[in-house]
């Protein structure tokens, strides 16, 4: 691969946080070139210099280039970061894979589980891609700070070292910390579970509920979160990193949070397809929260706050019935 500064990168998807991280590519001097499916929302931001739709308050450098063919913006690319939808993940890396080199790293900010295989997202890259190396960046971060220069961690995670190395190098500045690991697994679970519990966490926020009940939740979240990883053969230690508690914890507890945010309208009231539309983003936890389900259900996994999210996104029960069935379960012990 070229010197560092000479690596091309190419951003499929732009909303928030494939901005953000444009932004922070651009000004570190990296060539960057941006791809999305919606030609028109390109040539907007192109034109006016800024995601007015996503980030508005964030200026895109006059050094990235736009492209509209998908195909065209990967051919050439050392690094393809993809800031798609999890859910559109397999089928925008399947119409690109064509044009992209095996010498291409292949990094996803996604974080999400795929809901017809149940698979994580770097499980369909293998399938799609086997011979790229492939990156997971995740952690504790929102689009709103990152694209502002505001401090953040977050990691790199693979099972090539060589490829996560080379992520940390390039996107790591003064202001946003990369760390590498080796746990794809837990490090995928975390970023896309997390989301599930940012719903329950802003559906306690909204039906008046305190500090007190979202600890408990965030606490017994992670705690069901890491029983699911274990089985799958993460690593239980990750959890309590970066990519697990880490980002519980912004995503619980952060206005930015459109998970959370879904959550505090449907604890307010809102039917959770009201709550979802008037996000206006995709909101990840409610499709991860019905795969993550399934996939308890097929492992045999307790995972008691999950079953209660799912009921009530699927509109079995409401939010407050949701809560009283978890806190009137029977007594266990908090290892177990």
């Amino acid at each position: 691969m070229n010197k560092t500064i000479d690596t091309k990168i190419t951003v499929v998807g732009f909303g928030s946080w494939g901005t953000a991280l444009t932004v922070l590519l651009a000004n570190k001097g990296y060539d960057v070139k941006v791809t999305a499916r919606n030609i028109d929302h390109i040539a907007e931001v192109e034109y006016l210099r800024s995601n007015i739709r996503y980030l508005p308050q964030v200026r895109i450098p006059d050094s990235v280039k736009f492209e509209s063919v998908l195909n065209t913006a990967v051919e050439d690319a050392d690094i393809i970061l993809f800031a798609v939808p999890a859910q559109h993940f397999a089928n925008t890396l399947r119409k690109a894979i064509s044009s992209i080199s095996e010498d291409t790293i292949l990094v996803n900010v996604a974080k999400g589980i795929d809901m017809k295989s149940l698979k994580r997202l770097s499980e369909l890259a293998e399938e799609i891609a086997p011979n790229n190396s492939y990156v997971a960046l995740s952690g504790p971060s929102h689009a709103e700070e990152v694209g502002r220069n505001m401090p953040a961690g977050v990691v790199a995670a693979s099972k090539d070292n060589e490829a996560a190395l080379k992520v940390q190098e390039v996107f790591m500045n003064d202001r946003f910390r990369v760390y590498t690991h080796d746990d794809i697994i837990g490090v995928e679970l975390g970023g896309a579970l997390k989301n599930i519990m940012a719903i329950g966490a802003g559906i306690s926020d909204g039906l008046g509920y305190g500090d007190s009940a979202k600890a408990a939740l965030m606490t017994r979240g992670i705690a069901e979160i890491a029983r699911l990883g274990v089985s799958l053969s993460a690593k239980k230690e990750t959890f309590a990193g970066l990519s697990g508690i880490g980002d519980l914890i912004v995503t619980c507890t952060s206005n930015h949070s459109r998970n959370r945010r879904c959550g505090l309208l449907i604890g307010q009231g809102m039917s959770p397809t009201e709550a979802a539309d008037s996000i206006g983003m995709v909101v990840e936890g409610i499709s991860t929260c019905e795969a993550a389900y399934k996939l308890a259900k097929s492992l045999g996994v307790d995972m008691p706050i999950t079953e209660m999210i799912h009921a009530c996104l699927s509109g079995e029960i409401n939010a407050k019935e949701a809560i009283d069935v978890l806190m009137t379960r029977s007594p266990k012990d908090e290892r177990k």
